[in-house]
C-alpha cells in the first residue's frame, strides 16, 4: 500500500511538472515558456489570404500583454493598431538552432494579419515582418509559401482583362548580420520596363491598305507596315500562349497573292505562314515548319483585330 501511494505521488508530480503555462492572462512568463506555446510548423508551408484563419487548429490565444513582454510596442503597433481587442493566435514555430521563427495571427475588426518574429537561441527578440493579410482591398490573390531554409515567398496574382496572368513574387530571408529581413527573390511580369515587347518595325510607315496594328492583347499582336510597293508588306508577329509558357516571334516580309491573301515564304526557310485579311481582321495560319520561331507546344495560328488609329483633327 505504501509503495502504491508513493507511485501515485510520483505520477502527480510528473503531471504537474508538464503543466503548460497559461498565456491568456497578463502574468509574467519566461522566454522558454513563450516559445514553447508555439507548435512546430511542418515545412514546406503554404497559405492564401482567403484561408489565413485556418493556418492553425490551435484554439489557444496569447494575451497582448504577454506578447508585449518579448516584442516591443514599436514593433507590434506597426502590425496591429489596436491592442485591447486584438486576438493573438500562435500559428507555428520554425527552429533553426541559431534562430527561432514564431508565426502568429493577429485578428481585430474581422481583419487577420499573419506575421513572423525572429528570436535567437537565448529567446531574445531580433526582428519581425508582416507576411499576409486577408484585407488587401485589391483584385489580387495573395499567398505565402515557406520552404525549409526558411525563405518567406510572398506572392500576388490576378487575371487581367485580356485573361493574362499578372503576378509578382518576393522572397524574404532573415539576415543575421543586419538583424533584418532582406529580399533574395524578386520575380513578376507586371513591371512594364522589364516585360515590354519591342516592336522593331513600329516606326515604319503604314499608309497602304492593310498596314496597321492587329492585336488581341499587349502580348499577342501583328504589326503590318508598308513594304517596297503595294504588294509587299513588312510584318512582325509576337504571341504568348498557355499563360506565357509558349512564345513565338517572327519578323519578315509578306507578299500579296490576291486581294486578301498574303504569304510569308523565304528560300531555304521551312517556315511558311498564310495571312488572310477579312475586313478588320487578320487570320494567321502556319503552313510550314516554324518550330525554330516558336515554342514546341503552340502554333502561329490565330486571328487578330485591327486597332483603330487615333486621327488627329486639323485645326
Amino acid at each position: 500500500m505504501k509503495k502504491l501511494f508513493c507511485f501515485f505521488i510520483v505520477i502527480v508530480a510528473i503531471g504537474c511538472g508538464k503543466k503548460k503555462t497559461s498565456l491568456h492572462g497578463d502574468e509574467v512568463v519566461t522566454g522558454k515558456e513563450f516559445v514553447e506555446a508555439f507548435s512546430v510548423l511542418q515545412l514546406p508551408f503554404t497559405i492564401a489570404d482567403t484561408n489565413i484563419t485556418k493556418t492553425t487548429t490551435d484554439t489557444s490565444t496569447i494575451n497582448y500583454t504577454v506578447f508585449n513582454q518579448f516584442i516591443p510596442d514599436t514593433v507590434l503597433t506597426k502590425i496591429v493598431p489596436s491592442t485591447k481587442k486584438t486576438i493573438i493566435t500562435p500559428v507555428g514555430k520554425i527552429d533553426k538552432q541559431k534562430n527561432i521563427y514564431l508565426l502568429a495571427n493577429f485578428t481585430y475588426n474581422k481583419k487577420t494579419i499573419l506575421a513572423v518574429f525572429v528570436f535567437n537561441d537565448k529567446n531574445k527578440f531580433l526582428a519581425a515582418k508582416q507576411l499576409l493579410s486577408n484585407n488587401n482591398g485589391d483584385a489580387y490573390i495573395h499567398s505565402l509559401s515557406i520552404n525549409k531554409e526558411p525563405t518567406f515567398l510572398i506572392s500576388k496574382e490576378k487575371t487581367d482583362e485580356y485573361k493574362q496572368l499578372r503576378f509578382s513574387r518576393t522572397g524574404w530571408v532573415y539576415n543575421n548580420s543586419g538583424n533584418n529581413f532582406i529580399v533574395v527573390i524578386n520575380d513578376g511580369n507586371e513591371d512594364p520596363i522589364k516585360t515590354q515587347i519591342i516592336d522593331p518595325i513600329d516606326t515604319l510607315p503604314k499608309k497602304n491598305k492593310w498596314s496597321g496594328n492587329y492585336v488581341k492583347d499587349t502580348k499577342n499582336f501583328v504589326s503590318i507596315r508598308d513594304g517596297r510597293d503595294a504588294n509587299n508588306y513588312n510584318f512582325f508577329i509576337h504571341f504568348e500562349k498557355k499563360n506565357s509558357t509558349c512564345v513565338g516571334e517572327l519578323k519578315g516580309t509578306l507578299k500579296m497573292k490576291s486581294a486578301t491573301h498574303a504569304i510569308y515564304q523565304e528560300g531555304g526557310d521551312p517556315c511558311v505562314i498564310d495571312f488572310n485579311f477579312e475586313n478588320n481582321t487578320i487570320i494567321v495560319k502556319e503552313k510550314g515548319s516554324c518550330g525554330n520561331r516558336r515554342g514546341m507546344d503552340c502554333l502561329f495560328d490565330d486571328s487578330y483585330v485591327k486597332k483603330k488609329e487615333n486621327i488627329k483633327k486639323k485645326k
